[in-house]
């Protein structure tokens, strides 16, 4: 009996070992296919979620893969990283071993895209930080008006319109500088902002919008998208 107990343990131990160094390989395999389905620049880290692995490879239905994309990943400006979640991937044991996957279905897609602070400071021009302040983000910058240099700090409220991140300025004034209020509110204009966030991978969409720790996270979502691409 206690024989039989050891090796009922043994092979335990040796279907785990396959199935975690199958879910290392395919790991490899899925960023691959992705980087080339999805239209990115270089293969993403790619994380194969669910115990066991093998009955999903062998489905060919993996329920979550989480992903994280660098801005090389992403062919986008640096300051630019996404954490997307693929739920329901489909990919045919088959073709995986064969190299012939042609499409991938995806039944939901969804996460965070974030931009850093620095990259949409640089938007606003040199000199200008950015950091968050309650549910907005406080502006310091120096600016130009009527030949006069006034250091400005001010709150914006971020918002989505459309592709375009907006932080308007919703209060502003000179930084410990005695300044007539007609120059602060010419010069508040100036710290407004709009950038148009990059088109992103797998269809997805901009959702909601939030000042983070690091930088603005940009929620983004799609369903049933197919990756060709």
């Amino acid at each position: 009996m206690r024989a039989l107990l050891v090796v009922l343990l043994l092979l335990c131990g040796l279907v785990v070992l396959a199935d975690r160094v199958g879910v290392g390989i395919a790991e490899d395999r899925v960023a691959e296919v992705v980087a080339e389905r999805g239209g990115l620049a270089g293969p993403p880290e790619v994380a194969i979620e669910g115990f066991p692995f093998l009955t999903q490879a062998i489905g060919g239905r993996y329920e979550l893969v989480r992903m994280s994309l660098t801005a090389a990943d992403l062919g986008q400006p640096d300051g630019t990283r996404a954490d997307v979640a693929l739920r329901g991937v489909q990919v045919p044991l088959s073709d995986v071993l064969s190299g012939s996957v042609e499409q991938v279905p995806v039944e939901r897609v969804d996460g965070t895209a974030t931009l850093s602070y620095e990259l949409l400071s640089q938007q606003l021009g040199t000199g200008t930080t950015l950091r968050p302040e309650g549910q907005g983000l406080r502006i310091d910058r120096t600016v130009e008006i009527a030949g006069r240099a006034l250091p400005l700090t001010a709150v914006g409220t971020v918002t989505l319109d459309g592709n375009d991140l907006v932080v308007d300025v919703d209060e502003a004034s000179g930084a410990g500088v005695e300044l007539p209020d007609f120059l602060v509110d010419r010069a508040a204009d100036a710290l407004d902002l709009r950038y148009t966030v990059p088109e992103l991978p797998f269809g997805l969409q901009l959702t909601g919008v939030a000042p983070g720790a690091d930088g603005v996270d940009v929620t983004v979502a799609a369903t049933d998208t197919v990756l060709r691409g």
